[in-house]
């Protein structure tokens, strides 16, 4: 991969964000193209099937599901009361330095109109600390400097005691060298060594931490610098974010769908893929409800439980090291989206999305009819509101039933007057696919090149060598697996942005290196 200089139509406020080139090629693949499987429908298989068939790939996307989106999936739903809704797997942030997936989203929505800003990302642990992001500056280093001033978690005592040679990495965070460095050091272990505030590590990395899935002291410590740089010291677009005007299926799959379809791509839904055989050939067969299609190219694009069914039964498939990785790969513990349809009005002051801390395994609170049109549609019509709770890192001897009544209590405890409200309806989805990031387990993540030339992965769980996360690592991923095939055949890929791979500050870049840490 080739850097560039940001063109003048980035899409974007941060001139150091990083252009990434395909490598050269033809624009466009002519005569008889190859025929493609991509296995997964979600936001890294949506991003791969696009970037293949832009580029005349025949593209089949084979989804297990009925519906795309992968964790963005929504699907409809009837209520008690006879109306009817879409329900999904909970609240997502769209960040601004999500420039793939935001640039996956252009295709059938170039303004991104179908996308609104929250005004906030407030922060509230249960001992009555609150953070706020709206007035904390974007550019850094005074992003940073903003939210230690701004926060009540950082103490005058508190800085003083903070040990700022252990602290360091934080300024000049480096991908992928902070694997190396860092990978086999837990997050919470990382904050006790520099001497982290308690009370801005319970309501500030804490919330950041449980958005991997995970609890703190099981995920990697890189992940966790990872993350600081995204969002603080690398990037200048800040931490506040957008979301969708309307369910996920109508804003944006339905759209990207009928994109793909008229790009000439098949997209098979509720097509669930058994396994890949290697042919003599050099040609792949996919195997999906008792039948057999002969592909060229395979993009495994699935969730770690899918990704190791695949493998696991494909016998042929890649060398004994790489199945070995991939049968080692792990799932986070299991989490709890419940909704809520009340009767009455969450009230007015409460802010659409609250970050909570302290609260027993309540992670956040979302009150969607203050911006999605069919949650305020309803709420105009019946004068009652939606509101969505998320329980993530539950134990996994947790009793279910208890974990929804109790998250549903520290909601009543956060805003009182849902208390008194009656409930509708409610559904509650747990699950526990998405992938774990924990101590010491980077090296063993596998990367979207593969042992066979023509099997390429991609999804969240993949390494990319690149400053992202989330959403963003899943359609980076999907535009890398693209790009891997497209470079084989001559054909020049997706250009790729990222925030900075290193630290924005030569100073603080050399104060690290002096102090010994990279």
């Amino acid at each position: 991969m080739r850097r560039a200089r940001p063109p003048a139509d980035r899409h974007g406020r941060d001139r150091r964000a990083e252009v990434i080139a395909p490598p050269p090629g033809r624009e466009r693949l002519t005569g008889d193209a190859p025929s493609t499987a991509v296995v997964g429908g979600g936001i890294a298989g949506l991003a791969a099937a696009t970037a293949l068939a832009e580029r005349g790939v025949r593209v089949t996307l084979y989804e297990r599901e009925d519906t795309l989106g992968g964790r963005l999936a929504g699907w409809p739903v009837h209520l008690t009361d006879g109306s009817g809704a879409t329900m999904s797997r909970g609240f997502h942030a769209f960040f601004r330095q999500y420039y793939n997936l935001r640039g996956l989203l252009r295709r059938t929505d170039p303004s991104l109109s179908g996308l609104t800003p929250l005004p906030d990302y407030p922060l509230r642990h249960r001992d009555g600390l609150s953070d706020s992001f709206a007035r904390v500056p974007r550019t850094p280093p005074w992003s940073a400097l903003g939210f230690v001033a701004l926060s009540p978690t950082f103490r005058p005592r508190d800085l003083a005691a903070l040990d700022a040679r252990a602290a360091l990495p934080l300024l000049d965070v480096r991908v992928p060298e902070v694997y190396e460095r860092f990978d086999h050091v837990s997050a919470e272990d990382f904050l006790r060594r520099i001497n982290f505030p308690e009370a801005a590590h319970h309501l500030a990395f804490e919330v950041f931490s449980r958005s991997f899935f995970a609890d703190p002291s099981h995920l990697s410590a890189a992940e966790l610098l990872l993350m600081f740089h995204i969002y603080f010291l690398g990037s200048s677009e800040g931490l506040l974010f957008d979301v969708p005007r309307e369910p996920f299926p109508q804003a944006l799959w339905e759209p990207l769908a009928g994109y793909l379809r008229r790009l000439g791509a098949e997209v098979r839904t509720g097509s669930p893929v058994d396994r890949v055989r290697p042919a003599p050939d050099g040609t792949l067969t996919v195997e999906h409800d008792g039948a057999a299609d002969r592909h060229q190219a395979v993009v495994l694009a699935l969730d770690t439980t899918g990704l190791r069914h695949v493998v696991g039964a494909s016998e042929e498939l890649g060398d004994a090291a790489w199945r070995a990785d991939v049968a080692a790969l792990r799932t986070a513990p299991p989490f709890l989206v419940t909704r809520l349809w009340l009767d009455r009005p969450v009230r007015a002051d409460r802010p659409g999305f609250l970050g909570t801390s302290g609260y027993d395994g309540l992670d956040n609170i979302s009150v969607l009819d203050r911006w999605e049109g069919e949650a305020a549609r309803r709420s105009a019509r019946t004068g009652g509101s939606v509101v969505e709770l998320h329980a993530y890192a539950v134990p996994e001897d947790a009793e279910p039933k208890r974990v929804q009544q109790h998250i549903v209590d520290r909601l009543h405890e956060v805003y009182p007057e849902t208390a008194d409200a009656r409930i509708v309806d409610a559904r509650h989805e747990w699950r526990a696919d998405c992938p774990v990031f924990d101590v010491g387990g980077h090296h063993r993540r596998p990367a979207v090149r593969t042992p066979h030339p023509r099997v390429v992965l991609a999804g969240d769980l993949v390494r990319t060598g690149l400053p992202v996360a989330l959403m963003e690592r899943a359609a980076t991923s999907g535009f890398l697996a693209a790009n891997t095939l497209l470079a084989d055949w001559g054909i020049r890929g997706q250009t790729l942005w990222t925030v900075p791979r290193s630290g924005r500050s030569r100073t603080l870049a050399a104060l690290a290196r002096r102090a010994g840490r990279y």
